[in-house]
C-alpha cells in the first residue's frame, strides 16, 4: 500500500493480520475506510479479495480479484483468487482458464493443487450423462 495517512496503514496491517488468523470479517470491517480511501491500490484489493474469498463472499471476492487483475494483469495471485471464487461459485472453465495462468506465471504447489482439482471436476462433469 503506498502513501498512506498513519491511520489508514495501520487498518490495513490490522486487517492483514485479522486475514491471517482467519477472522475475515473482522478484517473487512478494519479495512473499510482503506477501501473507501484507496480503491484503486491494487494491494488493498487484494487484502479485501482475500477476506471476501475467506468469508465466503465469493461475488465481491471475484469483483475485488478481478480489480486487482485491471491494475495489474501480471498479478499471479489475483489470478490463483479469482480463479478459487470462481470455482466455489461452479464456473469451472472459467476458474480453470485463471489457475491455469496462476500457475503457469507461479508454478506454486497451492495453485498447482487447485487447478488439478478443477481438472478433475470437469473431467467428472464431462463424464455425466446428458
Amino acid at each position: 500500500m503506498t502513501s498512506q495517512p498513519e491511520g489508514l496503514f495501520e487498518s490495513f496491517r490490522r486487517a492483514e493480520a485479522l486475514v491471517a488468523n482467519s477472522r475475515p470479517l473482522d478484517a473487512l470491517a478494519a479495512l473499510g475506510p482503506v477501501l473507501e480511501s484507496r480503491p484503486d491500490d491494487a494491494s488493498v484489493q487484494l487484502l479485501a479479495g482475500r477476506a471476501y474469498l475467506n468469508s465466503a463472499q465469493l461475488s465481491r471476492a471475484q469483483q475485488a480479484f478481478e480489480r486487482v487483475l485491471e491494475l495489474d494483469p501480471s498479478d499471479h495471485y489475483a489470478r490463483f483468487g479469482l480463479g478459487k471464487a470462481l470455482h466455489r461459485q461452479g464456473r469451472l472453465p472459467e476458474a480453470h482458464a485463471q489457475l491455469k495462468l496462476a500457475a503457469a506465471m507461479a508454478p506454486r504447489p497451492e495453485y498447482q493443487e487447485a487447478l488439478g482439482e478443477v481438472r478433475a471436476r470437469l473431467a467428472l462433469r464431462a463424464e455425466e450423462p446428458d
